[in-house]
Parts: C-alpha cells; structure tokens; sequence
C-alpha cells in the first residue's frame, strides 16, 4: 500500500507545485488526472524518487520512503516508465531485458515478455534500442521491461503521449492485460479517458491539490459532463 500525507513540493525558484496532498493507493489500477499544470507528472516522479518532497511522508508497505532514492525504490519493487523512453546505443532488446530482470533470461523468457505487449518476438528480440524503433514500440519494449522486473508498483507518466493512434490502441491493450494479470499495482498519469476508463480509481488534481479521488465510475461521469474541467481535455484528446 502506498501513502502520501500531507505531500507538498515546491521548487527551487519558491513555485508551489503540490500542496498538503493526502492519497492512500491500494487499488490495483489508480490514474492520476487534472488539468495542465496540476502537479500530475511532479506527483508520478515524487513517488518514484526522481524528486525528494519539500513536505510531507511517503510510506510504502509501512516503510518510510520520502527521502529514498529511486535506486533505493527500485529495490523496494517500485518502477517509473517515462514519457519518453530512454534508448540506449549499442544494446539489443534482449539485452535490455536481461538487465531489467536482473539475470540472465533465456530467449523463450524474454519472447513470453515481448508476446504480452503485443509484438512479435522473433522479430524484436535482436533489435538495437535506437532510432529504428517508433514511439510506440519503444513505450511497448519499455512495459515488457517493467514486466520483466515484476515489480509490485509501476508508474507510468503519460505513456500515451508522442505515439500515433494505431500504437495507443495497442498500448490500451497492453494495459488492459496488466490490469488483469499484475500482481501488483499500476499508477497511470494520463488525460485519456480510454486509459482511464480502465481504471479502478481515479485521483483528479487541481492546482496541485487532491480535488477527488473516487471510484471510476463515480467521478468519471462527472468529469466527462462537466465543460469546464477535465473532459473537455479528455474529449479532445481521445480524438486526436
């Protein structure tokens, strides 16, 4: 279980970005959302320990992990995928995996990892992680990855943006699998109702504080009828 008491952050230029958030995430799938500017991303980053809160505690399975490194996380079963996945020159896909699992896989492991973000091994496997590799396949190498560490809590920041139509409907699918089959939990930042949708809860930001945090199918109606807020974002997006 985690736990956000009383989280606040601000930057080094005195800005407020999260003020006094308060969040128990038990659920097996929670999305974060809010409008541009909410705090969304410095929330998924300060729970993975790329960011160190200025207030507050963050507990995870009783342990006290504010001021933890995202090494010291990673080791606790915590794993951050970001907007834009890192790709590294001179290693294969296989290779990737093999450090994500931390052993060595064998191929028909690392084929089973790949086969459930929706891409064909045998194609894949032996590919380098460079400028050959869409958006969209990169954000699926990057899940498989996750996948291969089977870590307790994933994080992912928007993992829908700078990827075209036909990879973010394989990617629902990916994340509709892991809502099935994970063990664990999954924090998605996101504007996309057809992410959110998959949702157990949603957490709604708002001027970087916690404006709702209800069951999907309470506050998503809420959000999609109400023309001033988050749906008009959602609605826009979804047909982009």
């Amino acid at each position: 279980m985690l736990e956000l008491n009383n989280i606040g952050f601000t930057t080094n230029d005195v800005k407020s970005i999260l003020n006094d958030v308060n969040l128990k995430i038990e659920d097996k799938f929670v999305a974060i959302t809010g409008p541009n500017g909410s705090g969304k991303s410095t929330l998924a980053k300060l729970i993975a320990g790329i960011y160190i809160p200025t207030e507050g505690k963050i507990i995870y399975n009783g342990t006290d992990i504010t001021n933890m490194s995202i090494s010291e996380r990673a080791k606790l079963g915590i794993s951050f995928a970001f907007q834009q996945p890192v790709r590294f020159k001179g290693l294969k896909v296989k290779d990737i995996l093999n450090i994500a699992s931390g052993g060595e896989k064998t191929i028909t492991e690392c084929c089973n990892f790949l086969s459930e973000v929706g891409l064909c091994a045998r194609d894949y496997i032996d590919r380098d992680l460079d400028d050959s590799l869409s958006g969209g396949e990169m954000k699926r190498i990057e899940i498989a990855t996750l996948l291969a560490r089977n870590t307790e809590l994933n994080i992912f920041d928007e993992p829908e943006a700078g990827i075209d139509l036909w990879s973010f409907r394989n990617l629902i699918r990916v994340f509709e699998k892991m809502n099935e089959k994970t063990r664990g939990s999954i924090i998605i930042i996101s504007h996309q109702e057809r992410i959110l949708n998959i949702a157990n809860k949603i957490v709604y930001l708002k001027d970087g504080k916690v404006d709702k945090y209800e069951d999907k199918d309470l506050i998503l109606p809420l959000l999609l009828s109400n023309p001033q807020g988050t749906c008009k974002v959602l609605s826009d997006k979804a047909e982009e």
